[in-house]
């Protein structure tokens, strides 16, 4: 074995030895279905730590050969596909980690040279009849062992988008790194398959990929990988039977990303850590500072401050995806920024609406880290007080939630033009932003004779109540909550049984004053 020509299944040995290993090794039914046709190009991007590395060890264990992994996929779902011993370790495998390569050597020539001596230098000790010490270009090399041997090689790249991340603003130095790409890569008969991981999907240069013989696999289209993304809904909850900790709480906390046939998949990162330590938390977020959120969502693009501010607030923005050039440097508008973060994990997009959201709580707390500085002081602000202002429709305090409902009002002026109901619903949205935690929030939702404007239905391991709210515009608030009780709001919570808030709220253009009236009872 050698450390990038055939390097055995140590290191997916160490990963089913974990704690926590959820099996994910029908990814190899997916690339077996590939091997040798023209599909055996496949590019997977997703956030970090999102177990793209454990893929490509599982991927190396799998097909390498001068190994022998039978034992180690037997206990696994794998074990059972058709494929499965046809294709066990019976290739080569040449597996590269861009990253280690950059880290080693301060240019990308200097790094490309590394790299194709290190992989040409085992070829030779190998194969020393074909391959000689001297050579120094990879690709030839491999094209003369295969002419001569009929070897097969399936290649692994991970992270392969570091160079287009770390020399983000080196268009010469992506340009001759994607030239060796292709290069080695593309219309090569000792290619059996490839499989690159990144966070980036390939880097376009106009309308056309640098790499355009790669199908691609990203958190806007995961096709076929979509089980492969993170933890399904069905194996997070088996976990958390498992470990005793409550699903509810889990799905709060780190659910959110949705895709046509898998459904829910969470972030595997954040849920073994949250089981291991027997707590939750932003286990993912902290593996990286705030700050390269904050990057993105400072950029003073028009409409992007608005999106931002109303997806804190619960709801979500329509985005066109298809001008992302899949680098972290050539924007052109907020639609571009927003299909970065949907790459990097901190926002999800559902593909049947073409619509993005922040997902879950962790992330959303990301976000509220974020929004600080100058560009952001009106919404800050807004944060900051949302607490009380909960409080105080709990305690019943109209007096005190008109008060804060009329600062909020100003603090977004800037930000959100306030002419009519639905417009003050998305302030309201903002207000209420500490409610997320505690509740699902729904605006517009069906309800006995009409429309409730906003119901907060507490998640399930939430002890506080329920509440309906409906918005007047130049009228009363005693108007609002006459309505909530005859159009029976109160029925949309069709399995909620418990304590209920009413909260009536009128807001007058002309003095730009909200009043409120709040009632209590018993659902």
């Amino acid at each position: 074995m050698g450390v990038y020509l055939n390097p055995g299944n140590d290191m997916f040995c160490e990963t089913v030895r974990g704690e926590i290993y959820v099996d994910k090794t029908e990814l190899i039914r997916e690339t077996n279905r590939r091997l040798k046709t023209p599909q055996k190009f496949v590019c997977i991007s997703r956030p970090r730590r999102f177990g793209k590395s454990m893929a490509a060890y599982m991927l190396a264990a799998y097909y390498g050969k001068n190994c022998d992994s039978k034992e180690l996929f037997a206990p696994y779902k794998i074990s059972t596909c058709d494929s499965y011993e046809k294709y066990l370790n019976q290739y080569n495998v040449i597996m590269l980690n861009i990253q280690d390569f950059l880290s080693m050597t301060s240019s990308v020539e200097e790094m490309l040279s590394c790299l194709q001596s290190e992989v040409i230098r085992e070829l030779c000790e190998v194969y020393p009849d074909v391959v000689s010490k001297d050579e120094r270009i990879l690709s030839m090399a491999l094209n003369r062992l295969y002419g001569k041997k009929k070897e097969a090689f399936v290649f692994i790249i991970d992270e392969w988008d570091c160079i287009l991340r770390d020399r983000s603003y080196h268009a010469d130095d992506q340009k001759k790194y994607l030239d060796f790409i292709r290069n080695l890569l593309k219309d090569k008969a000792y290619v059996a398959l490839a499989y690159m991981t990144g966070i980036l999907p390939i880097k376009k240069y106009g309308t056309h990929s640098a790499l355009n013989m790669f199908d691609e696999y990203s958190m806007i289209d995961a096709g076929d990988f979509q089980e492969f993304v993170g933890f399904t809904e069905e194996e997070v909850r088996i976990l958390c039977e498992q470990y005793r900790i409550d699903f509810e709480m889990m799905k709060s906390w780190y659910d959110g990303y949705t895709f046509p046939s898998a459904g829910h998949v969470y972030n595997p990162k954040s849920v073994v850590d949250s089981l291991r330590r027997k707590r939750f938390g932003s286990y993912w977020t902290q593996t990286e500072t705030y700050e390269a959120l904050k990057i993105y969502i400072d950029l003073n693009y028009d409409g992007l401050k608005d999106a931002i501010t109303e997806m804190l607030a619960g709801q979500r923005v329509c985005i066109h995806t298809d001008r992302f050039q899949n680098d972290m440097t050539t924007f052109e508008s907020k639609d571009d920024v927003l299909t970065l973060l949907v790459h990097l994990g901190y926002l999800a997009y559902d593909s049947d609406r073409s619509e993005v959201f922040i997902p879950n709580t962790e992330i959303r707390g990301e976000f509220r880290n974020a929004v600080t500085g100058d560009h952001w002081k009106d919404i800050a602000t807004a944060l900051e007080t949302s607490d009380r202002l909960l409080r105080a429709t709990w305690d019943g305090d109209a007096e005190t939630v008109a008060e804060l409902l009329d600062a909020a009002h100003m603090e977004n002026t800037s930000i959100l033009t306030y002419n009519d109901e639905n417009s003050l619903s998305c302030v309201i949205a903002i207000a209420y932003y500490s409610a997320m935690k505690e509740y699902t929030m729904i605006r517009e939702l069906p309800s006995g004779k009409g429309f409730a404007d906003i119901v907060f239905l507490p998640k399930r391991f939430s002890d506080k109540p329920a509440m309906v709210v409906e918005l007047k515009c130049d009228d009363s608030a005693d108007s609002a909550l006459a309505q909530i009780r005859e159009k029976n709001y109160a029925d949309s919570l069709k399995d909620y049984k418990g304590n209920l808030i009413l909260v009536g709220i009128n807001y007058e253009k002309k003095t730009k004053k909200h009043d409120c009236v709040i009632e209590k009872s018993i659902f």
